[in-house]
């Protein structure tokens, strides 16, 4: 009678183990719940991470990320508004913000992928397709506004030659560049902007979008490369050609200097020798008249070493003066 009676109660002990475990769930964090009994959707969404009940076998539990989700475009083809094919490649950042609106349009995530590839890839079509590549590739014109600024500062400030020709040459090279009124940045913000609407009907907050990288199509790409090749080389050669310019200048200076400084050495040199021969002048005309016979003197034994110190012969009359002084005894 005993285990009779005690099989009821295990039973009971059993289903009532069962009720709690079925009625019990626990949400983690980063995660949201919606309670959906017989596919109906019941209550609002639960966001509070923790353990939570519900109704044991009639109802179920769905989780979806209330988390930053990232979402990685496939790279596509789009022709630009100046007729140039690039592929691009965009990135952007979701969440979902409305669970019973996000499982009643798309139900998972896959499929919530699925439409943003459609959606995203559709703006970023339209918007990069009515702007041209320049718009995309760039963000500013701070190199147009710099080299703007310096032309303005040598035309109201300089008349040096060769920085108005370095000016020149800059302009040449920014010349080149076409000037932006978009940017990359604000393609970004317009692809968002457009996309952003029709993601909130599927209970997605569209964070921000990204342009990651750009790239010309393979059958162009050796063309620009080889024009952007032949450019800088021109460009080179014009830098180089101002160089030699500056150079043939530096060296016509420098030997203007060499020159200056030349005749300015030669003219104290003259300077110093006429000084020292009226000096040495001063000094003999001072001792001749002091004593005019030591003077002679003194001479004539200088004039007999430069004449008479070579081995030679030399005729000369016996009462010339120049030999008076050998004939004394």
């Amino acid at each position: 009678m005993k285990q009779t009676k005690s099989i009821p109660i295990a039973i009971a002990v059993v289903l009532l183990c069962l009720m709690v475990v079925s009625s019990a769930y626990t949400l983690p964090e980063g995660r949201q719940a919606l309670i959906t009994q017989f596919g109906r959707i019941i209550g609002t969404p639960v966001t509070s991470a923790g353990l939570h009940f519900k109704l044991p076998f009639i109802q179920d539990v769905r989780l979806f990320d209330k988390r930053i989700l990232e979402w990685d475009g496939d790279s596509n083809q789009v022709p630009t508004k100046d007729k140039k094919f690039i592929w691009v490649d965009t990135t952007a950042r979701w969440r979902i913000i409305d669970a019973i609106k996000f499982a009643q349009t798309v139900r998972t995530e896959d499929a919530a992928k699925t439409r943003l590839d459609s959606i995203l890839d559709g703006a970023t079509r339209d918007v990069i397709s009515k702007h041209n590549l320049v718009e995309a590739v760039r963000n500013t014109n701070t190199l147009l506004d710099q080299a703007k600024k310096r032309r303005e500062m040598v035309s109201n400030q300089s008349s040096d030659q060769s920085l108005t020709e370095k000016i020149e040459m800059e302009e040449e090279i920014t010349g080149e560049l076409e000037s932006i009124t978009v940017g990359r940045e604000k393609l970004s913000g317009m692809i968002h902007e457009r996309a952003k609407s029709n993601l909130v009907e599927l209970g997605i907050e569209l964070i921000d979008v990204q342009l990651r990288r750009i790239a010309y199509e393979k059958s162009v790409e050796e063309k620009v490369y080889e024009r952007m090749i032949s450019e800088r080389n021109r460009i080179a050669e014009k830098i180089r050609s101002i160089g030699k310019g500056e150079q043939a200048k530096i060296r016509g200076k420098l030997n203007r200097d060499l020159k200056e400084i030349e005749s300015t050495a030669y003219r104290q040199s003259q300077e110093i020798k006429g000084k020292a021969e009226a000096e040495s002048i001063a000094i003999y005309a001072k001792s001749l008249s002091q004593d005019p016979s030591f003077y002679e003197f003194t001479r004539t034994l200088d004039a007999y070493k430069k004449t008479l110190k070579n081995k030679g012969s030399m005729v000369m009359s016996t009462d010339s003066d120049f030999l008076k002084l050998l004939q004394k005894r």
